[in-house]
């Protein structure tokens, strides 16, 4: 007499879809981002601290020929490395650079990765740190650093928009994005590292070009994460309505989580 075989195990196909399966996870990474608590009191205290700066910078006798006296400091100690270094960071982070990053990481996200939750979230982020220096530079006005006074003026510029920078507004707007994106994940390590590091280091170039202020470049931490915590406040809460009514986004990939399908 026969036995019939031991029913053999057959793994399922792994559906991308599926609570179980890591896809969600990393698709919709970035559909509730990271924020304070009172993030809206948060933004008010921050734009406020900005905004003191600014005016307390710009029209207080002094502060600015006290401030001053660094750049023209950084100008007589410049050198081939540390010139090629600071130019470099000034090309990378100029407006043109900036919208070449955002919007290369958003279309990777967006296509490569099938993940719009992603990529709008992503250059949400990131342009809203960088576009705080914008605002706040409407409203200050503070000259630029007289380039005819720099013992090697790099890259002269002049104008009303010395404050905040925007350079400095843009690294520390990328920080926070590619943060968020890491967290919880193995390079959320590195994230942190360099998200710390890489505006340091963008905010010294601005002040070795001659182009800035300390006051400047300070200002755009403070102005750029209080930006960031509005859009994060507000991508929390109107997302889930918003993103399902853009014509054609839910074909890139998933918008909402499985379990509120």
């Amino acid at each position: 007499m026969s036995h019939p075989a031991p029913a053999r195990h057959v793994q399922e196909p792994t559906n991308p879809l599926h609570p179980r399966s890591a896809e969600p996870e990393r698709t919709l990474r970035l559909a509730v981002l990271p924020q304070p608590r009172a993030w809206f009191l948060w933004v008010v205290l921050l734009s406020a601290a900005v905004l003191t700066l600014g005016l307390v910078a710009k029209d207080l006798p002094g502060f600015t020929s006290g401030e001053f006296s660094l750049d023209q400091e950084l100008s007589r100690t410049h050198n081939t490395a540390l010139t090629g270094v600071a130019m470099t960071l000034n090309y990378v982070f100029s407006p043109l650079g900036g919208f070449v990053i955002i919007a290369a990481v958003a279309l990777y996200l967006l296509v490569a990765r099938k993940s719009p939750i992603n990529a709008f979230a992503f250059g949400g982020v990131a342009a809203a740190g960088w576009l705080s220096s914008q605002l706040f530079k409407m409203i200050v006005e503070r000259q630029r650093p007289n380039p005819a006074l720099l013992f090697d003026p790099l890259a002269p510029e002049t104008g009303s928009n010395s404050f905040p920078s925007g350079h400095v507004a843009l690294a520390v707007g990328l920080a926070w994005a590619f943060y968020f994106l890491a967290r919880n994940s193995r390079w959320a390590r590195t994230a942190v590292i360099l998200g710390v590091g890489l505006p340091v280091i963008v905010a010294w170039s601005r002040l070795y070009i001659g182009v800035h202020y300390p006051s400047d470049v300070l200002a755009s931490f403070l102005a750029a994460t209080a930006m960031v915590f509005l859009f994060a406040g507000l991508w929390n809460r109107y997302q889930e309505r918003i993103l399902p009514r853009i014509p054609l986004v839910a074909r890139f990939g998933p918008i909402t989580s499985p379990n509120n399908s």
